[in-house]
C-alpha cells in the first residue's frame, strides 16, 4: 500500500456495528492499518483492533456486537412496522445494555442532586470496563502495533485531546473517556483531569492524521457512519434523524480543503 494504512472510526453508537464490516472487508483483502484511530464507538472498535491478535480481532469485534444486540424475550409485532425494535430500543433506555452501561437511579433525584463529578450521568458505564479488560489485551496495544490513537474532550478546557500509544500507556480509562457522552454516561478523570466524549468536539479525527509529525504519506479508510446531504424532514422523527446527521456528520471534506491549501502554500514557500 502506498504509505502508511490509517483507519478513521467516527462514533455514531450502535451505527457502530458497520464499522465492523468494513475492517471485516479490509481484512478479508489483506489490507490491515499501521494505525487506528477512533472516537467514541469508534474507539472501543479501534480498541478490539489494536488490542487483539490479527487472527482473533474479527472474533472479537464480532463478539462485543453480539453482545449489545437487544432481543426480546418473545418477539412479536403487534401490527406494527418496527415495533420490536421500539421495544429494544426502549428496553435498552429503561434497563440499560449488559456490558455496557446500567441505570443510574440517583441520576433522576433532580438536576441539583450533587452527585459528584463522575458520577453524573444517567447511567453508569462500569459494566463496559469489565468487557474491555475481557475483549481488550492493552499490553498489546502498549507494543504500537498497530499505533492507537482516541480522542476525548477536556471538560474545563473544551479542547480536543488525543491519548496516542506511542506517547501514553492505553488503558479501558482512556477508552470509555472517549465515548463518556454526556449527559448519559459521567465524564471520566484521567491523570487528575476530566473527560468527556471525544465526538463532542470532533467525531471525524482525521485531523490527527493532518496534524502529525513528521507527516507521513497515508492511506485512509475513514468510515462515515452519518449523512452529510440529506431530504427535507417532514416527520418527528426524520427531524430527529436529519438533526443527528447535521451535528455528527464528517467534516472531513472541508479540512482536506484546509491541507490542500496548506500543502500549496509550503510549495510556493520551498
Amino acid at each position: 500500500m502506498p504509505g502508511q494504512v490509517v483507519l478513521v472510526l467516527q462514533g455514531g453508537g450502535a451505527l457502530g456495528s458497520f464499522q465492523a464490516g468494513v475492517y471485516q472487508a479490509l481484512h478479508e483483502s489483506g489490507i490491515e492499518p499501521d494505525w487506528v484511530i477512533g472516537t467514541s464507538i469508534g474507539a472501543i472498535n479501534a480498541s478490539i483492533i489494536a488490542g487483539n491478535a490479527r487472527e482473533n480481532r474479527l472474533a472479537h469485534l464480532r463478539d462485543f456486537w453480539e453482545r449489545m444486540a437487544q432481543h426480546p424475550a418473545q418477539p412479536f409485532s403487534m401490527g406494527f412496522a418496527g415495533f420490536n425494535e421500539t421495544l429494544a430500543y426502549w428496553s435498552a433506555v429503561a434497563e440499560g445494555i449488559p456490558g455496557f452501561f446500567r441505570p443510574n437511579p440517583l441520576a433522576h433525584f433532580g438536576g441539583a442532586y450533587p452527585l459528584g463529578v463522575e458520577q453524573a450521568g444517567f447511567y453508569s458505564t462500569a459494566p463496559l470496563q469489565a468487557t474491555l479488560t475481557e475483549l481488550v489485551d492493552f499490553e498489546l496495544i502498549s507494543r504500537c502495533e498497530p499505533r492507537l490513537t482516541v480522542g476525548a474532550a477536556h471538560v474545563l478546557t473544551s479542547q480536543m485531546r488525543y491519548f496516542d500509544n506511542r506517547e501514553t500507556e492505553l488503558s479501558a480509562k482512556h477508552v470509555m473517556a472517549s465515548c463518556a457522552l454526556p449527559p448519559a454516561f459521567p465524564a471520566v478523570r484521567i491523570d487528575g483531569q476530566l473527560y468527556w466524549d471525544g465526538g463532542v468536539l470532533s467525531n471525524t479525527p482525521t485531523e490527527a492524521v493532518f496534524d502529525d509529525i513528521p507527516r507521513v504519506s497515508s492511506l485512509i479508510f475513514a468510515v462515515h457512519l452519518w449523512n452529510p446531504a440529506g431530504v427535507e424532514p417532514a416527520t418527528m422523527g426524520e427531524v430527529l434523524n436529519r438533526y443527528k446527521d447535521v451535528q455528527y456528520s464528517s467534516r472531513l471534506a472541508s479540512r482536506i480543503t484546509r491541507q490542500q491549501e496548506a500543502h500549496r502554500l509550503r510549495h510556493v514557500i520551498d
